[in-house]
Protein backbone atom coordinates (compact mmCIF):
# COMPACT_ATOMS: atom_id res chain seq x y z
CA UNK A 1 0.00 0.00 0.00
CA UNK A 2 1.34 3.68 -0.90
CA UNK A 3 0.25 6.90 0.32
CA UNK A 4 0.12 10.45 -0.18
CA UNK A 5 0.27 12.74 3.27
CA UNK A 6 -0.87 16.15 2.28
CA UNK A 7 -1.78 19.31 3.97
CA UNK A 8 -1.55 23.49 3.54
CA UNK A 9 0.02 25.81 5.96
CA UNK A 10 0.38 29.23 6.51
CA UNK A 11 1.71 30.92 10.45
CA UNK A 12 1.91 26.75 11.63
CA UNK A 13 4.96 27.15 13.18
CA UNK A 14 3.98 26.22 16.54
CA UNK A 15 2.88 23.02 15.67
CA UNK A 16 4.59 22.16 12.59
CA UNK A 17 7.74 19.39 13.86
CA UNK A 18 4.90 17.88 16.16
CA UNK A 19 2.71 17.54 13.01
CA UNK A 20 4.89 16.45 10.75
CA UNK A 21 6.34 13.70 13.05
CA UNK A 22 2.58 12.67 13.41
CA UNK A 23 2.88 12.66 9.35
CA UNK A 24 5.95 10.63 9.63
CA UNK A 25 4.29 8.23 11.90
CA UNK A 26 1.34 7.37 10.02
CA UNK A 27 3.38 6.98 6.67
CA UNK A 28 5.51 4.39 8.21
CA UNK A 29 2.14 1.95 7.79
CA UNK A 30 2.46 2.06 3.91
CA UNK A 31 4.91 0.52 1.96
CA UNK A 32 5.51 3.97 0.55
CA UNK A 33 4.47 7.32 1.46
CA UNK A 34 5.24 11.07 0.46
CA UNK A 35 4.15 14.22 2.28
CA UNK A 36 3.08 16.90 0.62
CA UNK A 37 3.04 20.64 1.37
CA UNK A 38 1.69 23.37 0.26
CA UNK A 39 2.91 26.70 1.46
CA UNK A 40 1.46 30.18 1.76
CA UNK A 41 3.42 33.05 2.50
CA UNK A 42 3.60 33.37 6.74
CA UNK A 43 4.70 35.72 9.66
CA UNK A 44 6.35 33.05 11.55
CA UNK A 45 9.41 30.74 11.07
CA UNK A 46 6.80 27.42 9.03
CA UNK A 47 8.97 28.48 5.88
CA UNK A 48 12.78 27.43 7.90
CA UNK A 49 11.06 24.37 9.64
CA UNK A 50 9.89 22.82 6.39
CA UNK A 51 13.26 23.71 5.00
CA UNK A 52 14.92 21.79 7.48
CA UNK A 53 12.80 19.48 8.69
CA UNK A 54 15.12 15.78 7.92
CA UNK A 55 12.87 13.45 5.55
CA UNK A 56 13.19 12.37 2.46
CA UNK A 57 9.84 11.98 1.70
CA UNK A 58 8.98 15.74 2.73
CA UNK A 59 7.82 17.52 -0.56
CA UNK A 60 7.11 21.40 -0.20
CA UNK A 61 5.66 24.06 -2.52
CA UNK A 62 6.22 27.81 -2.14
CA UNK A 63 3.11 29.58 -3.28
CA UNK A 64 4.51 33.25 -4.98
CA UNK A 65 0.97 34.07 -6.09
CA UNK A 66 -0.90 36.71 -4.45
CA UNK A 67 -3.76 35.05 -2.51
CA UNK A 68 -7.27 35.52 -2.57
CA UNK A 69 -9.63 37.26 -0.04
CA UNK A 70 -11.03 34.21 0.81
CA UNK A 71 -9.34 31.72 3.28
CA UNK A 72 -11.05 28.96 1.82
CA UNK A 73 -10.13 30.15 -1.45
CA UNK A 74 -6.53 29.83 -0.22
CA UNK A 75 -6.95 26.88 1.35
CA UNK A 76 -9.26 25.16 -1.58
CA UNK A 77 -6.26 25.92 -4.43
CA UNK A 78 -3.49 24.55 -1.74
CA UNK A 79 -5.34 21.40 -1.40
CA UNK A 80 -6.21 20.98 -5.18
CA UNK A 81 -2.44 21.60 -6.05
CA UNK A 82 -1.64 18.91 -4.09
CA UNK A 83 -4.13 16.74 -5.58
CA UNK A 84 -2.58 17.53 -9.27
CA UNK A 85 1.05 16.50 -7.57
CA UNK A 86 -1.36 13.34 -6.70
CA UNK A 87 -2.13 13.15 -10.58
CA UNK A 88 0.86 13.76 -12.20
CA UNK A 89 3.18 11.66 -9.83
CA UNK A 90 1.09 9.30 -7.94
CA UNK A 91 -1.78 8.19 -9.29
CA UNK A 92 -0.83 4.95 -8.24
CA UNK A 93 -0.59 5.27 -4.91
CA UNK A 94 -3.74 3.62 -2.68
CA UNK A 95 -4.72 6.45 -0.44
CA UNK A 96 -4.17 9.70 0.03
CA UNK A 97 -4.39 11.69 3.58
CA UNK A 98 -5.43 15.07 3.92
CA UNK A 99 -4.77 16.99 7.56
CA UNK A 100 -4.51 19.93 9.11
CA UNK A 101 -1.50 21.15 9.93
CA UNK A 102 -2.27 23.16 13.25
CA UNK A 103 -2.91 22.02 16.91
CA UNK A 104 -5.52 19.68 16.31
CA UNK A 105 -3.28 17.08 15.07
CA UNK A 106 0.16 18.14 16.84
CA UNK A 107 -1.24 16.17 20.17
CA UNK A 108 -0.21 13.01 20.51
CA UNK A 109 -1.14 9.86 17.75
CA UNK A 110 -2.86 6.59 18.60
CA UNK A 111 -2.01 5.10 15.09
CA UNK A 112 -4.27 1.88 16.06
CA UNK A 113 -7.58 2.98 14.83
CA UNK A 114 -6.20 4.26 11.27
CA UNK A 115 -4.86 0.42 11.12
CA UNK A 116 -7.89 -0.72 11.89
CA UNK A 117 -9.62 1.15 9.44
CA UNK A 118 -7.12 0.05 6.15
CA UNK A 119 -8.34 -3.54 7.32
CA UNK A 120 -11.65 -2.29 6.13
CA UNK A 121 -13.54 -2.17 2.39
CA UNK A 122 -16.98 -0.33 3.24
CA UNK A 123 -15.76 3.85 3.01
CA UNK A 124 -14.34 5.13 0.61
CA UNK A 125 -13.42 8.68 2.70
CA UNK A 126 -12.73 8.49 6.18
CA UNK A 127 -12.38 10.84 8.96
CA UNK A 128 -12.36 10.71 13.02
CA UNK A 129 -13.97 11.83 16.16
CA UNK A 130 -11.89 14.20 18.35
CA UNK A 131 -10.95 15.08 22.07
CA UNK A 132 -12.54 16.26 23.83
CA UNK A 133 -15.31 16.21 21.71
CA UNK A 134 -16.11 16.37 17.65
CA UNK A 135 -15.36 20.23 16.90
CA UNK A 136 -15.73 20.99 12.91
CA UNK A 137 -19.01 21.22 12.02
CA UNK A 138 -17.87 23.97 9.10
CA UNK A 139 -16.49 20.74 7.09
CA UNK A 140 -19.99 19.10 7.85
CA UNK A 141 -22.90 17.96 6.48
CA UNK A 142 -24.84 15.11 7.24
CA UNK A 143 -28.85 14.22 7.28
CA UNK A 144 -30.84 16.07 7.70
CA UNK A 145 -28.55 19.08 8.28
CA UNK A 146 -26.37 19.47 4.68
CA UNK A 147 -25.90 23.20 4.92
CA UNK A 148 -22.97 25.83 5.64
CA UNK A 149 -23.91 26.61 9.45
CA UNK A 150 -22.44 30.17 9.25
CA UNK A 151 -25.27 30.53 6.23
CA UNK A 152 -27.72 29.80 8.94
CA UNK A 153 -28.71 33.13 10.59
CA UNK A 154 -28.55 32.51 14.58
CA UNK A 155 -25.39 30.39 13.88
CA UNK A 156 -24.35 29.76 17.23
CA UNK A 157 -27.64 28.25 18.18
CA UNK A 158 -27.64 25.73 15.47
CA UNK A 159 -24.02 24.96 15.95
CA UNK A 160 -25.15 23.51 19.61
CA UNK A 161 -27.94 21.53 17.74
CA UNK A 162 -25.85 19.71 15.27
CA UNK A 163 -22.85 19.89 17.89
CA UNK A 164 -24.97 17.77 20.26
CA UNK A 165 -26.60 15.98 17.30
CA UNK A 166 -23.25 14.53 15.59
CA UNK A 167 -22.38 13.36 19.23
CA UNK A 168 -25.56 11.66 19.97
CA UNK A 169 -25.08 9.74 16.68
CA UNK A 170 -21.23 8.80 17.37
CA UNK A 171 -21.67 7.55 20.76
CA UNK A 172 -25.02 5.71 19.67
CA UNK A 173 -23.30 3.80 16.98
CA UNK A 174 -22.52 0.37 17.76
CA UNK A 175 -19.17 -1.14 18.10
CA UNK A 176 -17.03 -0.60 15.06
CA UNK A 177 -20.02 0.46 12.87
CA UNK A 178 -19.16 4.03 10.86
CA UNK A 179 -21.42 6.95 10.27
CA UNK A 180 -22.68 7.61 6.98
CA UNK A 181 -22.32 11.21 6.05
CA UNK A 182 -22.76 13.69 3.08
CA UNK A 183 -19.07 15.32 4.13
CA UNK A 184 -16.79 15.08 7.04
CA UNK A 185 -13.48 16.07 7.86
CA UNK A 186 -12.76 17.01 11.67
CA UNK A 187 -8.84 18.20 11.06
CA UNK A 188 -7.59 14.75 9.17
CA UNK A 189 -9.28 12.33 6.28
CA UNK A 190 -7.84 8.95 4.20
CA UNK A 191 -8.98 8.61 1.10
CA UNK A 192 -9.01 6.13 -1.19
CA UNK A 193 -7.58 7.97 -4.52
CA UNK A 194 -9.47 6.39 -7.57
CA UNK A 195 -12.60 7.55 -5.43
CA UNK A 196 -12.01 11.40 -5.13
CA UNK A 197 -8.95 12.11 -7.80
CA UNK A 198 -11.06 13.48 -10.61
CA UNK A 199 -12.64 15.72 -8.15
CA UNK A 200 -11.61 19.45 -6.50
CA UNK A 201 -11.99 21.36 -3.28
CA UNK A 202 -13.80 24.69 -4.17
CA UNK A 203 -13.79 27.42 -1.25
CA UNK A 204 -16.99 28.87 -2.56
CA UNK A 205 -20.68 28.24 -2.05
CA UNK A 206 -22.06 25.81 -4.78
CA UNK A 207 -25.29 23.43 -5.14
CA UNK A 208 -23.77 21.83 -8.31
CA UNK A 209 -23.78 18.46 -6.71
CA UNK A 210 -26.47 19.21 -4.28
CA UNK A 211 -28.88 16.82 -5.33
CA UNK A 212 -31.34 17.87 -3.11
CA UNK A 213 -34.13 20.51 -3.78
CA UNK A 214 -33.39 23.96 -1.45
CA UNK A 215 -36.73 23.73 -0.01
CA UNK A 216 -35.58 20.13 1.15
CA UNK A 217 -32.09 21.25 2.49
CA UNK A 218 -33.47 24.49 4.33
CA UNK A 219 -36.85 22.42 5.98
CA UNK A 220 -34.88 21.21 8.94
CA UNK A 221 -33.36 24.38 9.85
CA UNK A 222 -36.94 26.12 9.37
CA UNK A 223 -38.12 23.45 12.23
CA UNK A 224 -35.89 25.01 14.69
CA UNK A 225 -37.31 28.64 13.51
CA UNK A 226 -33.82 29.14 11.63
CA UNK A 227 -33.31 31.09 8.25
CA UNK A 228 -31.03 30.57 5.49
CA UNK A 229 -28.81 33.42 4.33
CA UNK A 230 -26.45 32.88 1.62
CA UNK A 231 -22.76 33.86 2.09
CA UNK A 232 -20.13 33.11 -0.67
CA UNK A 233 -17.64 31.52 1.08
CA UNK A 234 -18.20 27.84 2.21
CA UNK A 235 -16.06 25.18 3.61
CA UNK A 236 -13.88 23.58 0.27
CA UNK A 237 -14.30 19.85 1.60
CA UNK A 238 -18.39 20.18 1.11
CA UNK A 239 -18.31 20.53 -2.67
CA UNK A 240 -15.51 17.97 -2.90
CA UNK A 241 -17.12 15.56 -0.82
CA UNK A 242 -20.47 16.07 -2.47
CA UNK A 243 -18.85 15.86 -5.78
CA UNK A 244 -17.15 12.31 -5.05
CA UNK A 245 -20.68 10.92 -4.67
CA UNK A 246 -21.80 12.54 -7.54
CA UNK A 247 -19.73 11.27 -9.59
CA UNK A 248 -17.73 8.08 -7.82
CA UNK A 249 -20.72 6.93 -5.20
CA UNK A 250 -18.19 7.34 -2.81
CA UNK A 251 -18.95 6.38 0.68
CA UNK A 252 -17.78 8.96 3.38
CA UNK A 253 -17.87 8.07 6.63
CA UNK A 254 -17.07 9.08 10.61
CA UNK A 255 -14.98 6.74 12.52
CA UNK A 256 -16.65 7.20 16.59
CA UNK A 257 -12.84 6.69 17.18
CA UNK A 258 -10.15 9.40 18.02
CA UNK A 259 -6.91 9.28 16.64
CA UNK A 260 -5.18 12.36 18.16
CA UNK A 261 -5.49 12.19 21.92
Amino acid sequence: MKCCICGTVKNCGPYLNKVLSNMEKIGSLFDDYKILIYYDKSDDNTLDILKDYPSKNLFYYVNKNPLFKLRTSNIAKGRNFCLDRIRNNYIDYDYFIMMDCDDVNCKELDINPIINALKRNDWDGLSFNTNPYYYDLYALSIKPYFLNIYSIDKTDEISQIIKDYIINLLNSLEPNELLTCASAFNGFSIYRTNKFIDCNYNGLTTFEYVLLSFDSLIEPYKLHGFNYNFVLEDCEHRAFHFEAITKNNAKIMISPEKIFI
